[in-house]
């Protein structure tokens, strides 16, 4: 192999290299432009989410808190509350 074949061959390996090189510069480049697009078309932020109404509140006749005041009075009787507990659970009831 002469000299004109020495080169032949390094400029086949010189431009195979560069166009793999060049190949996998296009196909990373690829791939970032994909992940930005994607990052771009997804919400940086969760939009609000709807709450359902709150259900209307019963005309209060008296009877709800009547009934309240029993719970509160049988958790005492029980003992899960405290005297002091139930006087202001019941202040905070009848304050409305």
């Amino acid at each position: 192999m002469g000299l004109i074949g020495g080169m032949a061959r390094t400029a086949v390996v010189a431009g195979t290299a560069t166009a793999v090189s060049n190949r996998v510069s296009r196909r990373q480049a690829g791939r970032w432009a994909a992940q930005e697009q994607q990052q771009y078309q997804q919400p940086a932020y969760a939009p609000p989410t709807q709450y359902e109404a709150a259900p209307p509140q019963e005309a209060d006749d008296g009877s709800s808190m009547i009934a309240q005041l029993e719970k509160l009075g049988d958790l005492r009787d029980k003992g899960i509350l405290t005297d002091e507990e139930f006087a202001q659970q019941k202040a905070r009831l009848l304050a409305g």
